[in-house]
């Protein structure tokens, strides 16, 4: 019978233990590594809801969607009541954005002979049920911001605000937005200022899809 190297039979005895320590120790790593469950609380679960819901766009978003392509517009702006309107032309793209609750138009005309480029921002806010909208362009440093709400099934959107007028100097000019759907391949933007009664249109842009 052959004798058993001690290295050997050393190394059969402590192999088996050495295995079993590791088998526990990943098991206890495991243990300490998974969450522990624990039920929502249901004041919780009922804010998250009601959270969701004021944050997932619905009809009154769903009303925007023919104003979503790409457009050629025909301006009319008056500068004075009852004066003849300057014509001019230009062209548009608006798009949906941040998942369908934001409705981005890029406007490019022509303002007094000189390149105009204007962006808007609009959407409706599930929280305070009403349109909110910026403007901003190229030949101003004021950023117009309206709100209102829509009659005539969606299809009139009436928007009101201010804004500091830099032909006028007047720091809180009002001015009340019109859009009116009449299509879903033609649309009119209105820009009316209150304060001068029945001859209040300052802009009229015809939109008509490309």
């Amino acid at each position: 019978m052959n004798p058993t190297h001690p290295m050997k039979h050393c190394i059969r005895r402590t192999l088996p233990v050495l295995l079993t320590a590791a088998t526990l120790g990943s098991a206890f790593t495991f243990a300490q590594d998974k969450p522990e469950s624990k039920e929502v609380d249901p004041k919780m679960a009922e804010m998250m809801k009601k959270a969701e819901a004021a944050s997932t766009p619905g009809a009154a978003h769903k009303a925007l969607e023919p104003l979503v392509g790409e457009w050629s517009a025909e301006v009319k702006s008056w500068m004075a009541p009852g004066a003849p309107p300057t014509v001019s032309k230009g062209k548009s793209k608006a798009t949906w954005i941040m998942d369908g609750r934001y409705l981005q138009e890029e406007f490019h005309g022509e303002f007094m002979g000189k390149p105009f480029r204007g962006m808007s921002l609009m959407g409706y806010d599930n929280m305070e049920k009403k349109y909110n909208s910026v403007w901003i362009d190229n030949m101003s440093t004021i950023m117009v911001k309206t709100e209102g709400k829509a009659g005539e099934g969606g299809k009139v959107i009436t928007l009101t605000g201010e804004y500091a007028c830099p032909m006028t100097g007047d720091l809180h000019k009002p001015t009340r937005q019109v859009i009116r759907i009449l299509s879903n391949d033609r649309h009119i933007f209105e820009m009316h200022d209150p304060s001068k009664g029945e001859n209040s249109k300052e802009m009229e842009i015809v939109y008509t899809r490309k």
